[in-house]
């Protein structure tokens, strides 16, 4: 790796680390994130996008052709034929993610010295080089550079995301030795990046071909998600994560068992939420600096005051805020690093307190007189560790499961799978532990908050003899559970009533919160969806104006910050097929969005002539707007959305630890004087649905 390059990474991560501060308390003076670059002549301007359209013209006609070849095969030939130009539309992200990820920075103004430009224009080149391959050899590994493994490889390349169809950028360093067909197992480093305010699509493709990052094991697969910018890997930055991973995992050959998560400074923030919530996915966990949680980092880092934070946000930061879920470490073996005179080790000392409440004593490295990178002497250390945890992770299922939460988005843990809860963000808690060695097996199970329970051991994971049918002791309860199958899988589906738990073939209808159906508003940004957009006008012109303006906020926030594609249709055009396959999100009331009135019935808000009523509340209509999240009545396992997009605005922009839901499920809003760079209008009155979705 050129000097250069390392340069380059490493002023990304300490200028964007130290940006924040007190200065960027001011709600009012709010500087512009993503950081406006230099204005591009329009030789520069013309010569980009023109190379655009070309890519992706030239990506069509190759498509095309494929397609008209695949027509005018035999009966005998077609099948065979398909598949390849199946395998070449497969390939799509792969090629169309360079040119997007240049109009992107065009669009938002991202160029910010002349390499820039230069390396827009390169990776240019490499999607018509890709196009070229593909058209005489459209296997994956062929077309991302993948070649014959004497040494490590760089790789480039993006997937289409489910949430909004757009190509999203990843990096991977490919390990010495591996080859195409190659399917020897290997370990898989998760590495999360810095918070760099100027770090587009471009940039980011840019780094990944030249830079390998902070840690490449020998033998081993490193996948450097993109997170969708600079959002600290949290909601669609989250989901980003996981396709990513997907896409890379069914390409790949990569070991299950040995899959780490890891991150340093905004990275390490990342690392310390996915540990947390998703403990048993990974061998290991190493969060390096970063913060851990809202308030205490907010204070010492900003020097923020956040007294007045409203209770329902106080709530909400449950959803990232890592302490109340330290507990699930117990199934992640961790490496915590901080710099000594790192103003960020605040946050591995935050984790330690809250380990050592639960009994756990955590592996905490110190970089000696060290500010925020990490130590040479520090990264040996670390890599051992890591090393020893991967030679001895196993695919083994554990016999005894620990698992915390305070939201159905995050229900599992191995065989341990919460499907509701009695209360929404308080603490829920499973201990499991499974026993083989009487006949027959028994399972213990204590559970706190919990309302249904899935003890699920798939195919060939269950570990006891057969035949056999588990006793369940499960809060004093005793239950005779089915038969484990002739596959070695065995589930079991229990709810309490009130007064016990019972065994149940299936869990009751009904309205319910359960996974992927439990709010708050932002989560329905968290999966696929679509802007209904209203055709009509609402009679109150306060909010009619506010309906507009919200609506064009909530796609530019979007397109900006999480660097989406925007997916917009009329009310009068909403297809069943869009309402099967999308979180709607509706702007209007039912005066202006004829989906609204056609659902009005069936939500728990009631709209009059001159009120707006929720449960026992109510609230003049004049200049009053309603957002909400609830299940759609058109079709239940998805859901609406009440005119919101993702909750935090512009000034939690700055620092990525105030990224945190503003809204809960449902907000009444006097929108008379506008929206501002903090809410959407004055929130008059908030709150959360019960488990049933009732006020």
């Amino acid at each position: 790796m050129k000097p250069t390059h390392v340069l380059f990474v490493w002023l990304i991560v300490m200028t964007s680390a130290w940006a924040d501060g007190p200065a960027d308390n001011d709600a009012a003076t709010v500087r512009p994130i993503p950081p406006v670059g230099m204005e591009l002549t329009d030789a520069q301007t013309k010569r980009l996008t023109e190379g655009c359209a070309a890519i992706r013209k030239s990506w069509q006609e190759t498509l095309s052709a494929a397609g008209e070849w695949a027509d005018s095969a035999n009966r005998f030939q077609q099948t065979e034929r398909k598949q390849v130009v199946a395998n070449l539309k497969g390939l799509t992200p792969e090629v169309l993610v360079f040119p997007r990820a240049v109009e992107i920075a065009m669009e938002f103004q991202q160029f910010y010295q002349d390499r820039d430009i230069e390396n827009a224009l390169l990776l240019l080149n490499i999607a018509q080089q890709r196009i070229e391959i593909a058209e005489s050899d459209p296997r994956w590994s062929r077309v991302v550079g993948i070649g014959a493994g004497d040494s490590q490889q760089l790789v480039i390349g993006g997937y289409q995301s489910k949430i909004d169809g757009s190509y999203q950028p990843y990096a991977l360093v490919v390990p010495a030795g591996y080859t195409h067909g190659d399917a020897r197992p290997r370990r898989l480093d998760l590495w999360f990046h810095g918070r760099g305010e100027k770090m587009s699509e471009a940039n980011f493709l840019a780094n990944g071909r030249n830079n390998a990052g902070q840690y490449t094991p020998a033998d081993t697969i490193v996948l450097h998600p993109y997170g969708r910018y600079s959002n600290a890997f949290k909601f669609a930055g989250e989901i980003d994560v996981l396709e990513a991973m997907e896409y890379v995992s069914g390409r790949l050959p990569v070991d299950p068992a040995r899959c780490s998560v890891r991150g340093f400074s905004m990275g390490g923030a990342g690392c310390w939420q996915f540990a947390t919530h998703y403990a048993d996915r990974f061998f290991a966990a190493n969060p390096g600096a970063g913060f851990s949680e809202t308030p205490e980092f907010l204070k010492s880092f900003q020097s923020e005051d956040l007294s007045s934070t409203p209770g329902y946000q106080r709530t909400l930061w449950q959803l990232y805020d890592c302490p109340p879920w330290s507990r699930n470490l117990v199934m992640c073996p961790t490496v915590a690093y901080s710099g000594e005179i790192d103003r960020q080790k605040q946050a591995a000392d935050v984790m330690q307190q809250s380990l050592a409440q639960q009994g756990i004593d955590l592996v905490h490295l110190i970089g000696p007189k060290t500010a925020h990178q990490i130590h040479p002497d520090s990264k040996i250390e670390i890599e051992h560790k890591m090393d020893a945890l991967a030679a001895a992770a196993t695919v083994d299922v554990p016999r005894h499961v620990d698992f915390t939460t305070y939201t159905l988005r995050y229900h599992k843990m191995h065989w341990v799978d919460v499907q509701g809860l009695q209360k929404h963000w308080s603490r829920a808690h499973v201990s499991a532990t499974l026993d083989t060695r009487p006949t027959p097996a028994k399972l213990s199970v204590v559970t706190k908050n919990v309302s249904r329970l899935r003890l699920d051991f798939s195919a060939g994971q269950w570990r006891g003899p057969l035949p056999c049918q588990p006793k369940i002791h499960l809060d004093g309860t005793t239950i005779i559970g089915p038969a484990v199958r002739s596959d070695r899988s065995w589930q079991a589906d229990l709810e309490f009533d009130g007064v016990q738990w019972k065994l149940v073939s299936s869990f009751a209808e009904g309205l319910a919160k359960r996974p992927g159906l439990q709010g708050p508003i932002d989560d329905a940004f968290m999966d696929s969806f679509l802007f209904v957009l209203p055709s009509a006008r609402s009679d109150d012109t306060v909010t009619e104006k506010w309906f507009r303006s919200e609506s064009e906020h909530a796609q530019t926030h979007w397109r900006k910050h999480f660097r989406g594609d925007i997916r917009t249709v009329v009310d009068t055009e909403l297809t069943d097929q869009q309402i099967a396959d999308h979180n709607l999100v509706l702007f209007g009331d039912d005066q202006s969005n004829s989906i609204i009135k056609r659902i009005a019935a069936d939500l728990p808000v009631q709209w009059a002539a001159d009120s707006i009523r929720l449960g026992e509340q109510q609230f003049d209509r004049a200049a009053h707007a309603i957002a909400m999240v609830y299940p759609n009545p058109l079709n239940p396992d998805r859901y609406i959305v009440l005119n919101s997009g993702v909750t935090f605005r512009e000034y939690d922009y700055l620092n990525n630890a105030r990224q945190t839901p503003k809204l809960p499920d449902w907000a009444i809003i006097d929108v008379s004087q506008g929206a501002t760079m903090r809410d959407p209008g004055k929130i008059e009155a908030a709150g959360f649905f019960d488990e049933s979705w009732k006020p």
